[in-house]
C-alpha cells in the first residue's frame, strides 16, 4: 500500500495531482467550494482567541491535498480576520513531490503577499515547537495498514507475495498468510481492548490494523507544545470498526469515482484507503500527552460552525436570472453534501488537546458530541 501510493516515481500520490476531484477517482469536501474551509477557519479564529491569541499561531496541515483547503481558509482568515491573519504562521506536511508542486501553484498569491507559508517534514519541525493546531482531512485513512485473518484460532497476517503464472492468469500479485510481522499488532488490540480471537468472532474474520496512524500521532503530539489536533476522516470508534459483521475489513479502491475492494489492479492508477478507527487515535494520543476533547461528525460540527446559516441565507436569494439561480442552487446542493449523513457529514472530526487550562466549549462540539 505505502509502495503504491507512494513510491516517488510510480506511486498514486506522487505521479500526478490531477486525479483528485471532479474529473478524478474522488473527491474531497473543499471541491465542493470554499465553505467547508471557511467554516473550518470559523473554529481556528475561536481556538487562538481561547489560547489567549499567541503570536505566532502555527497552523500546520497534514496531507493538503491540491492545496484547495489551505487557499480557501487563508483567503477567508485574510479578508474577514485581519488581525488573526497577521500572527499566522502556515505549515504544509507533504509527501507528494507532484502535491507539493500543485499546492505552491494554489498558494503563489498568498506566499508572495507576505504570508509566513513553508513546507515542512516532520523532521525539520522541531520538538515541543508549534503553538497553535495540527490539522488533517482525509489523510489518515491513506496511511498504509497491515490486514490481519483470524485462521485456526491464531491472529495471523495477510502477506502479498508474487502470483503463480500457471495457476493464475493476468494477476501480478497474490496473497498468503504468515506469522504476525510485529508484536505491536497484538498490542494495538490490547490498546483498544478488542479481542479478535474471542468467540464472537468467526473463522476468516479479517481486517486492518493502522500502525502508522499510531506512529503519526506520536510525532504530532511531540512537535505540539501547546494547542490543538483535529482530524477530520471517515471512520468509526472501535467496538463498530471490528464490529463481528464487518468481517471483510474496510480496505477501498477508488478508480474513476467507482470504489471496489481490490488492491492489485490499477496498482499505481487508484487510490487506496481504510477506515480510521478513532478509538485508537484518541488511546494513542492520551498516552502521548493528548486530551481528548470532544468527537462529533463533520455535519454536526459544520452546522455547529455556522453551515445551517449559510443554507438559510441562500434560501433567501431574489435573484431573478437564471445564471445566478443556478448558481445558488449549485452551492446549496454542495452545502448539503458537506452535511449529509449518508456520506461526507458522516465523516468523524476528532479534536484533542495539549498545555490547556481552559475548560470553553468549542464552537465546532457545540451540537451533540459522540460518546466512547
Amino acid at each position: 500500500m505505502d509502495l503504491a501510493l507512494y513510491h516517488p516515481q510510480y506511486g498514486y500520490y506522487a505521479a500526478t495531482a490531477n486525479q483528485i476531484g471532479a474529473q478524478g477517482d474522488f473527491f474531497t469536501s473543499p471541491h465542493l467550494g470554499a465553505d467547508f474551509g471557511e467554516l473550518l477557519a470559523e473554529q481556528f479564529v475561536q481556538l487562538w482567541h481561547i489560547m489567549q491569541q499567541p503570536k505566532p499561531f502555527t497552523l500546520v496541515e497534514m496531507g493538503a491535498g491540491q492545496g484547495l483547503l489551505a487557499a480557501d481558509i487563508l483567503r477567508y482568515l485574510r479578508d474577514c480576520y485581519p488581525e488573526f491573519y497577521a500572527c499566522l504562521d502556515y505549515i504544509i506536511v507533504e509527501r507528494a513531490a507532484a502535491l507539493i508542486a500543485e499546492q505552491q501553484r494554489q498558494l503563489h498569491d498568498l506566499q508572495t503577499s507576505g504570508l509566513n507559508l513553508s513546507w515542512r517534514t516532520f523532521a525539520e519541525i522541531p520538538p515541543q515547537s508549534i503553538t497553535g493546531c495540527f490539522f488533517s482531512n482525509e489523510l489518515v485513512d491513506a496511511l498504509p495498514v497491515h490486514q490481519v485473518m483470524v485462521e485456526s484460532g491464531q491472529l495471523r497476517e495477510v502477506y502479498v507475495t508474487v502470483a503463480d503464472p500457471e495457476s493464475t492468469k493476468d494477476r501480478l500479485f497474490a496473497e498468503t498468510t504468515g506469522d504476525l510481522s510485529t508484536p505491536r499488532l497484538a498490542d494495538y488490540f490490547k490498546l483498544i481492548d478488542i479481542d479478535l480471537l474471542s468467540s464472537r468472532y468467526p473463522p476468516g474474520y479479517r481486517s486492518e490494523v493502522n500502525l502508522a496512524a499510531l506512529d503519526w500521532m506520536v510525532t504530532v503530539a511531540d512537535r505540539l507544545k501547546q494547542g490543538y489536533v483535529i482530524t477530520i476522516d471517515y471512520g468509526y470508534p472501535s467496538d463498530r470498526y471490528y464490529h463481528p459483521n464487518r468481517n471483510e475489513g474496510t480496505l477501498q479502491c477508488y478508480y474513476n469515482h467507482a470504489h471496489h475492494s481490490d488492491p492489485y489492479i490499477y496498482v499505481g492508477q487508484q487510490d487506496i484507503t481504510a477506515h480510521v478507527d478513532f478509538t485508537a487515535l484518541m488511546r494513542q494520543g492520551e498516552r502521548c500527552g493528548l486530551s481528548t476533547i470532544g468527537f462529533t461528525r463533520q455535519g454536526l460540527f459544520l452546522m455547529a460552525l455556522g453551515l445551517g446559516d449559510r443554507i438559510a441565507a441562500l434560501s433567501q436569494s431574489q435573484a431573478t436570472d437564471v445564471q445566478t439561480i443556478q448558481t445558488t442552487l449549485r452551492r446549496r446542493d454542495a452545502l448539503h453534501l458537506l452535511a449529509n449523513p449518508m456520506g461526507l457529514g458522516n465523516f468523524g472530526v476528532l479534536i484533542q488537546g495539549k498545555g490547556l487550562e481552559t475548560t470553553e466549549l468549542l464552537q465546532g462540539l457545540a451540537a451533540e458530541q459522540i460518546r466512547f
